[in-house]
Order: C-alpha cells, then structure tokens, then sequence
C-alpha cells in the first residue's frame, strides 16, 4: 500500500520545518567532497517541496543556513552560496508551476550582495501564490531572532509605543521574523542527530519532534509520509490531560 493513502487529509500539520542534516557525511560514505553532498541535498529539497505541496500543507520552512555555518571553511561556504542562487533561479518553474511563495527568515543582510538580489527577486516574483508558503532559513540563529526581538519592544517600550503591561505572546510573535506564520507543528531532522541547533526555538513550543537516521539527499517523498504518519498517531494536549481532550 503506498504510504500517501494511510495519511488523513483532515489532520495534516499546519507548519512543518525540517533541519536538513547529513549532507557531509553523505557525500564522505561516497568518498566525495562534501560541495557534491550540497549539490545532492537540493533533489530532496524538490521532492519534499513538492510533496508537501501536493499533501496539502500550508506551510514548509527549511533550515538552509545557519549563523554559525558562517563559521564552516570558506570554500565551502562559498559553494552554498553559489549553489543556492542556481537553485533558485531553476526552481522558479516549479514554485510557479505548484503555486507556491516563497519566504526567507534570517539576518539576510549578511548574505552575499548576488543572493540577497536574487533571492528578493523570486520572493518578489512568487509573492502571488498561495497554495503553500515555502520559507528558507539563512543566515538565521533562533537565539539572534529573539535577541532582536527583545531590542526592538525594549525600543518601543522606551518610546511609549508599548506599555510594558501589553506585552504578550501575541506582541513578541509579531516582532519575530516569522509573525506572518504560524507556530510548528512539525518538527523533523534528518541524520540521526538528536537536537534543535538554534532553530524556532519560540516556534517549536509544542512541535512534535521527529528524528530519522535518514541522510538529507536522501530524504525522499516516503519519508515525509512516515514523519507526518508518526505525527498523526501522537496526541497532542498542549498540557491539557487526555480526558478534557475527549
């Protein structure tokens, strides 16, 4: 039976994020370099970008770039770079053809002046579609999102823009970089690895945390049915009991 036919439509989760993990040591199994390992982890990218669409979900955010993968060697970090801009410009088609937007989350304005250019430019380009927001990660650090956030309602706090007293969950969501979606419901990564690496740490409050020994390139359609299957059969009671649930 194929797995897409045990998933129920009426509960797919909202949000979903993934931690891409495991391209370098995918490409190191192979006796490769780990640039081919980047250049393998953007078939998945498609796959699951299309799978998600098709499924139904509303909302897909990748973990592209971190801050501190500024600190990876330069050559390497170099080649993400140029890679992400010919992925964009190739995966323009499909994100129109599926009708999907794209957004970026992060501290953009370090990324490199032909990224950041061609980035906006698909962002701008797809901005119409609605069928699933696409979302990437770059140059993002939970902790530097949230640091931020504070400085921003510490400012306007300052300048009488907000009262201390009206401070809430709703006033910090709409000073982080994702006030225009909804927390996750999903959490998955691949590769084995068992933690969350700096990523929505606000967002991921009540996420249902999925881990696959799966390499990223070669995360596939099935294995996103497995994680939002296993993520089905969980209960999810937002610190209530099982009782007032039922």
């Amino acid at each position: 039976m194929d797995l897409k036919e045990n998933i129920h439509i009426n509960k797919l989760p909202k949000h979903v994020a993934i931690i891409m993990d495991g391209n370098g040591r995918w490409a190191k199994q192979k006796g490769m370099l780990r640039a081919f390992g980047h250049e393998n982890g953007t078939k998945a990218v498609r796959e699951t970008v299309e799978a998600s669409a098709e499924l139904g979900i509303e909302n897909l955010t990748l973990y592209a770039f971190s801050t501190e993968n500024w600190n990876r060697p330069k050559l390497e970090v170099q080649t993400l770079m140029k890679l992400l801009v010919s992925s964009l410009k190739k995966e323009i088609k499909t994100l129109q053809d599926n009708n999907i937007k794209l957004s970026a989350i992060g501290n953009l304005n370090t990324l490199p002046k032909k990224v950041y250019k061609e980035l906006h430019e698909v962002i701008n380009s797809t901005k119409s579609n609605n069928r699933m927001t696409l979302t990437l990660a770059l140059s993002y650090g939970s902790r530097e999102e949230i640091l931020n956030t504070v400085k921003e309602i510490s400012i306007k706090v300052k300048n009488n823009i907000i009262s201390p007293e009206k401070i809430d969950e709703s006033i910090i969501n709409k000073h982080l970089y994702t006030q225009n979606l909804p927390d996750v419901d999903l959490l998955i990564r691949t590769s084995g690895e068992q933690r969350i690496s700096n990523f929505l740490l606000w967002q991921i409050a009540y996420a249902e945390l999925y881990f696959t020994d799966v390499l990223w390139p070669d995360f596939k359609k099935k294995h996103l049915y497995e994680a939002i299957i296993e993520y089905q059969k969980r209960e999810r009671r937002f610190g209530k009991t099982s009782e007032q649930l039922s």
